[in-house]
């Protein structure tokens, strides 16, 4: 059974991959990346809405779930804001591979610490020997997949221009807040977990979650732009998919929430992680989404390879 709940999460994380590319060709003709957010989550809410409804639930928590729960768990939402938003400035400052490989660092270790603590209401997990070398052969694994198999010429130019403009100081400090912001991610998806069980629905969970976050966006996007402008070739030139990536988004967040209750944090992370690896990989070696079309790499599968390894001995399946 365990085994269906793994790939249950790599699932998840396909799907998540896959909202990337959605969201990318969004922002084209939104021109703004905030705007491009907040027209992600507004559908996503409203998906969720409908979906909670549909399921006999109420939008809204009661007060006494308000109230008697500690204030953290309503910060799901807030994160989730806070993660996008970094990851938007994170790319200009370290880069393709280093904004995607420093969140994955924090949110595996700080899955780990979650488990290892039961932090967040999660299902208690104790650290072993084994499961912190199946963490260090997952992470062996990720770097193989993300920074070896993408080790370009193009790429070490980027590198080498964010070093000339930025001093060795401040690209520090871009990389700890990378490592910072998966950790986040990894809390989010903890705290959402913890959500579900207290309002016993993970649809409703994932609903309160995304219609903050939404109201999150929706401030941000006043603060830079004083208005929400949505052009009108938008809506007449860009293809009907290019709408789905909140349906996506919503979706990835309700199978997360689903499993942290029953597999833990940790591995929800770490499932949901290669998940989006190999979906990534998929995108680009089938040009999904109209994104460009890469050969997969032999350093890719290897990686994904030692991933799935690492997860492996974390369960002491092998």
């Amino acid at each position: 059974m365990i085994f269906l709940f793994m790939l249950f999460g790599v699932l998840a994380g396909i799907v998540l991959a896959n909202q990337n590319p959605v969201n990318a060709y969004l922002r084209v003709f939104v021109v703004s990346p905030y705007v491009a957010s907040l027209i992600s989550f507004s559908i996503g809410t409203i998906y969720m809405g409908v979906v909670t409804v549909a399921t006999g639930r109420s939008l809204l928590p009661t007060g006494a779930e308000i109230t008697s729960n500690p204030w953290w768990l309503w910060l799901g939402g807030v994160i989730a804001a806070i993660y996008l938003t970094s990851n938007i400035l994170l790319f200009p400052k370290l880069g393709a591979v280093q904004t995607v490989i420093l969140p994955i660092l924090g949110q595996v270790l700080m899955g780990t610490v979650i488990d290892s603590f039961g932090l967040f209401g999660a299902k208690h997990i104790p650290i072993t020997g084994m499961r912190l070398f199946g963490v260090v052969i997952l992470l062996l694994g990720m770097f193989v997949a993300v920074v070896l198999a993408n080790r370009t010429k193009a790429e070490q130019i980027y590198k080498d221009e964010l070093e000339k403009q930025d001093s060795t100081t401040a690209l520090t400090i871009w990389r700890i807040w990378g490592v910072l912001v998966g950790m986040l991610s990894a809390i989010q998806q903890a705290i959402n977990g913890r959500l579900g069980t207290v309002v016993h629905s993970p649809v409703q969970a994932t609903f309160i979650s995304f219609l903050i976050s939404w109201f999150v966006i929706l401030i941000v996007t006043l603060v830079v732009h004083h208005t929400v402008h949505i052009p009108i070739t938008a809506f007449k030139q860009m293809p009907k998919w290019g709408w789905i990536g909140g349906v996506l988004g919503a979706t990835f967040v309700l199978m997360t929430v689903i499993l942290v209750p029953i597999i833990g944090a940790g591995l929800t992370v770490t499932t949901s992680l290669i998940g989006q690896i190999f979906g990534s990989v998929l995108v680009t070696q089938l040009g999904l989404w109209r994104s460009i079309k890469s050969p997969v790499k032999r350093l890719q599968v290897i990686g994904i390879l030692i991933m799935l390894m690492g997860v492996l001995i974390i369960k002491g399946i092998v």
